[in-house]
């Protein structure tokens, strides 16, 4: 009983701080939030001592021919960054339809993007680089409303504050109950998905091994099943921040996928795309964040995160995503079809 009352009051007390940011964020002037976010996120790199260890054992595997002292100050804008991103998602409770092209310029061929939401379905990936929050702000605004899964607070409370947040510009927020079923539904129906395609999770949960940097990364296949079982474009977005408080929104094309290309083969061939934008703005991505929790077995310590860890349960998935084994699951989805074709009439 004693815990759950402290349990509860310091929900109330996170939900309290939370809902004062996003009441008080929107009024204050764009500068300023912007110059706020910058001193927060500083303050948070020098504060948060296990995030900022995370952070710079991830540079150090990533970059290891750069300086110790550049990786710091990647890691510590990376900070800021993210201090912006949660910032802005609060102000931009401000941006209408009247005036949201005021702070946020688009690049990239808009009217395509529509079309083919509308003729195929869509999925708009964005990752945690950059100002991924007003990137899917952008997406609604310019007529694509999406599907989100929402992510599961430990504090149930904020669920609230944050999706209120993030449905300004017409996207529906959903619990990740049975999100796969609704995503799959939505995209089968010409309708439109969007989805941070770097999220790491257990090899149990609805994951698949890519390779990142040189490293394996289990991370969730959600968006490559939209693809494969729903025929939904797979479309890059970019939020790029801008010195004066603006941002600028980039649509790419939507990525060539195989139509006999795999889960495994889709997630990839996402991830390769953001891997070189990584590269051209490092300090962009959010390195605090434990993006290899696990390690091959055979894989040396060295080469990975100090939080890395060897999974018998990631050794499975490692197994059956194996070339050989898609092969020969290809082969036999192959052969199933052509004998289901035969005994048709």
């Amino acid at each position: 009983m004693q815990t759950s009352f402290w349990k509860d009051l310091r929900h109330r007390l996170e939900w309290l701080a939370c809902a004062g940011l996003a009441g008080a964020i929107p009024r204050i002037p764009r500068r300023l939030c912007v110059a706020l976010a910058n001193g927060l996120g500083a303050i948070a790199y020098h504060v948060d001592v296990r995030g900022r260890r995370v952070a710079l054992s991830n540079l150090a595997c990533v970059f290891p021919e750069r300086p110790v002292a550049e990786r710091k100050l990647i890691a510590r804008r990376s900070y800021q960054n993210f201090a912006r991103t949660m910032l802005d998602l609060f102000w931009g409770r401000r941006l209408t339809e009247s005036n949201w092209r005021r702070y946020i310029e688009v690049e990239g061929d808009t009217d395509t993007f529509r079309r083919e939401a509308q003729a195929h379905g869509a999925v708009s990936m964005c990752i945690h680089w950059g100002c991924f929050e007003w990137a899917s702000h952008a997406v609604g605004f310019l007529g694509v409303p999406t599907l989100i899964v929402a992510e599961t607070f430990k504090n149930p409370r904020l669920s609230a504050v944050f999706n209120g947040s993030r449905e300004i510009s017409g996207h529906t927020i959903i619990p990740q109950e049975n999100s796969m079923i609704r995503l799959l539904k939505v995209v089968k129906r010409k309708g439109a998905a969007g989805m941070l395609v770097d999220l790491t999770l257990h090899p149990n949960q609805a994951a698949v091994p890519i390779d990142a940097f040189g490293r394996k990364m289990c991370v969730t296949f959600m968006h490559a099943v939209l693809a494969q079982r729903g025929g939904a474009r797979m479309v890059p977005v970019d939020g790029i921040p801008l010195p004066d408080g603006r941002c600028r929104i980039v649509i790419h094309p939507a990525l060539p996928i195989p139509p006999d290309a795999t889960v495994q083969e889709i997630a990839q061939a996402c991830w390769d795309f953001y891997e070189s934008r990584i590269r051209e703005r490092p300090e962009l991505y959010l390195w605090a964040y434990k993006h290899w929790r696990y390690r091959p077995r055979a894989a040396a310590p060295e080469d990975y995160p100090f939080y890395a860890n060897v999974s018998g349960a990631f050794e499975k998935l490692l197994e059956a995503n194996a070339p050989k084994k898609q092969a020969a699951a290809r082969a036999e989805d192959l052969t199933n079809e052509s004998a289901s074709s035969a005994l048709e009439p």
